[in-house]
């Protein structure tokens, strides 16, 4: 095919088009840029991110990492201050955008060149040759392996078992063996590949060595422990306030990082717990519930340890009151079904259940004030009133924490226990009052509550036949627990 005169000159023209846009594209002497990051190289590079502002030996241990032949960066959410005299050649790398600067790189690990990194706590000294054998280490090992660690000072790591219960929204720690951890205790140097660190949705979130142990637990990554250990400076004592400081720092920053992790319980390997969630104090961990499937459902989630903690608390400060009243009362519904199934609450239910004679309502003086329509707290901070859906009442953990107890009134007709307001949910139905003559005691939520006499009778008069072998969610048209 020939090329007319015309055709070559359009062509030049767009090829020399394109030759200005490149040159300006690159710019004056400079390098194109790149929307990847760079080809990574060997070696390691040390990044400084543990360290408070207002004491710290961050100057020393950048000066301590930067003799030997590694890059050193500082990293931070604002500039330290005050200041730190950082050695010749340790970058700064701010993580927190400011209205009066560009903001910062959305990934850090374009700084990053190296195809490992190791992340070093404030008040650590360099120990020739340590980090080299890590990374030999780290590459020497096979399997799931993907960080390894050694210690800072002369206390060794205590070697843990980490295991994550993101349904129950709870990470366990437990012994574990030099062969076989998933964490450690103690001032600690990690090391891993730069481009494992930064797949991780929270690469650099403090404290770095809990928040990379429970995502590397999320993935399934082993942990390999070195006997060796870094230096540790020689640093005067804190004084009692910046102790002070520091430990309100340290719980604020670990609660933020649960929060992010969706974990609400830790167990501790002595058997401790530390709880993240809710509190009599604080609003529930979930909002409205629609069509009977509360929001963490359609996460795969059941309900959170917290929740669960509170509504034994409120069950049992309920049925305390109410038989202190003298009220003849019942396990209801999907409570009864708990029971019966695990002598506690249903893993995810949202609140409890109980039925109470209508007549009795009187004999209790905060349930009587509710019955007048108003909302009553008790000494123990429970808040008693009519629910507003209708003709029944709520026993909330608090007045700020909305988790309840529903308390059902029905009344005898004929030989029926009926009531006068129903919501349309398939366990809504009359029952013969037989079932509660007599009622009968069974473990629930960590107490001894009554319930009818029959317990599968009347669960298969409410939910079918086989309701208490074959658990079901609230909804199923919504969300079916096969579907988890």
């Amino acid at each position: 095919m020939r090329v007319t005169p015309c055709q070559a000159a359009l062509a030049g023209a767009i090829s020399l088009n394109l030759l200005l846009l490149y040159c300006v594209w690159r710019g004056p002497g400079g390098s194109p840029p790149s929307c990847r990051p760079p080809r990574s190289v060997p070696g390691i590079t040390v990044l400084l991110r543990d360290f408070e502002d207002f004491e710290n030996d961050l100057a020393g241990t950048a000066r301590s990492f930067a003799s030997l032949p590694v890059p050193v960066l500082v990293t931070a959410e604002t500039a330290p201050y005050p200041p730190v005299p950082l050695p010749p050649g340790v970058g700064l790398f701010l993580l927190r955008p400011e209205a009066d600067r560009p903001p910062p790189l959305a990934h850090p690990e374009l700084r990053i060149q190296t195809r490992h990194v190791a992340l070093v706590p404030d008040g650590t000294r360099a120990a020739p040759g340590l980090l080299e054998r890590m990374r030999e280490a780290l590459e020497d090992e096979a399997g799931d392996t993907r960080l390894v660690a050694a210690p800072v000072g002369s206390v060794p790591l205590r070697c843990l078992d980490l295991r994550l219960e993101p349904r129950a929204w709870t990470a366990r720690y437990g012994p574990g063996t030099q062969g076989f951890c998933r964490a450690v205790e103690g001032p600690v140097v990690l090391l891993l590949r730069t481009r494992d660190l930064f797949a991780l949705p929270f690469p650099l979130t403090r404290p770095v060595p809990t928040a990379l142990f429970i995502q590397a637990a999320f993935h399934g990554w082993g942990l390999r422990l070195m006997t060796a250990a870094f230096p540790a400076a020689r640093r005067p004592p804190v004084s009692p306030h910046s102790r002070w400081k520091a430990e309100n720092l340290a719980e604020t920053r670990r609660r933020q990082l649960m929060r992010d992790l969706g974990v609400k319980r830790e167990v501790l390997a002595d058997g401790r717990e530390r709880w993240y969630g809710c509190s009599k104090e604080t609003a529930r961990c979930f909002g409205t519930v629609h069509a009977r499937t509360p929001q963490y459902l359609l996460t795969g989630r059941w309900t959170p340890p917290c929740c669960l903690r509170a509504l034994r608390e409120t069950a049992q400060h309920v049925v305390a009151m109410l038989e202190a009243a003298g009220i003849r009362y019942w396990l209801e519904g999907g409570s009864l079904l708990g029971a019966v199934r695990l002598g506690d609450i249903i893993p995810w239910d949202y609140d409890v259940d109980l039925g109470i004679y209508r007549e009795d309502i009187g004999k209790c003086r905060w349930l009587a004030a509710a019955a007048a329509g108003e909302p009553v707290e008790d000494p123990q901070g429970f808040l008693w009133e009519k629910a507003a859906e209708g003709d029944f009442y709520r026993v909330h953990y608090s007045r700020s924490n909305r988790l309840h107890v529903d308390l059902w009134p029905f009344y005898p007709r004929g030989g029926v226990m009926t009531k006068d307001m129903w919501l349309g949910h398939p366990q809504d139905v009359e029952f013969p009052e037989s079932f509660l003559r007599p009622r009968v005691p069974m473990a629930f939520a960590g107490f001894t509550a009554m319930a009818p006499n029959n317990a599968r009778g009347f669960l298969e008069l409410k939910f079918g036949p086989g309701a208490i072998e074959n658990p079901e969610y609230p909804n199923p048209d919504v969300r079916r627990l096969g579907q988890d």
